[in-house]
C-alpha cells in the first residue's frame, strides 16, 4: 500500500482530548507515512485584525499544511449541539486565505463526545460547514465515538471492537479516495 501524509485537525485544545486520541488512532490504522496534528490555537477571527495585519502566520501555515497533505482528518467534540468554537474559528480563518486548500482534498470527519450520541449532531453541522470549501468528504462509515472517556486504554489505543472496525473501514475508504 502506498504511503501518504495526513493532517489531523482536532476540535479540542485539551492535552488529553479524546478527539485528538481518535485522530492519532485513525492515522495509525491508516498507516500514514507522515501524520501531523494541526495547531488550532489561533487568534479569534477579527476582520479589523485581518485588515490591519493581514492573515496571521499561524493561519497561513495551517492553510499550507492542508494544501500539502494528501488527506485531512477532522475530529470534533460536541458543544451545545455543534462543533467547537476552536474548530469553527480555524475554518473561518482558513476561508480568508487566498489559497483554496480544501478544494477536492480527501477529508474524513469523525467525532468523539462523552454523551451517548458520540457527537453525531456536531458532525452533521461540521459537514454543512465544509460544503462551501468543496473537499472530497467521505460519507461513511460514520464515526461517532460515544462515552469517549472510556474508549481508550492507558496507551491511548481505541478499545471498542466496533469502533476499531468502523474506523479501519473509514481509513480504507480514505486510501481509495486519495488514489482516485
Amino acid at each position: 500500500m502506498a504511503k501518504y501524509s495526513l493532517l489531523g485537525l482536532s476540535g479540542s485544545l485539551r492535552k488529553d482530548s479524546a478527539n485528538t486520541k481518535l485522530l492519532i488512532e485513525a492515522a495509525r490504522l491508516f498507516d500514514a507515512h507522515d501524520f501531523r496534528l494541526a495547531n488550532l490555537n489561533l487568534p479569534l477571527y477579527d476582520g479589523d485584525l485581518e485588515s490591519r495585519e493581514g492573515i496571521p502566520e499561524a493561519v497561513q501555515s495551517l492553510a499550507d499544511s492542508i494544501s500539502s497533505a494528501d488527506a485531512v482528518l477532522i475530529s470534533t467534540p460536541e458543544y451545545n449541539k455543534a462543533p467547537s468554537g476552536v474548530l469553527k474559528n480555524a475554518l473561518d480563518w482558513i476561508s480568508r486565505t487566498k489559497s483554496k486548500p480544501w478544494s477536492d482534498k480527501p477529508l474524513a470527519v469523525m467525532s468523539a463526545s462523552a454523551g451517548r450520541s458520540g457527537g453525531e449532531r456536531s458532525q452533521m453541522v461540521l459537514r454543512g460547514f465544509m460544503v462551501t470549501f468543496r473537499p472530497a468528504i467521505l460519507q461513511g462509515p460514520e464515526i461517532h465515538l460515544a462515552d469517549c472517556n472510556n474508549q481508550f486504554d492507558e496507551n491511548g489505543r481505541l478499545i471498542g471492537e466496533i469502533y476499531i472496525r468502523e474506523l479501519t473501514a473509514l481509513m480504507q475508504r480514505l486510501h481509495l479516495e486519495i488514489e482516485r
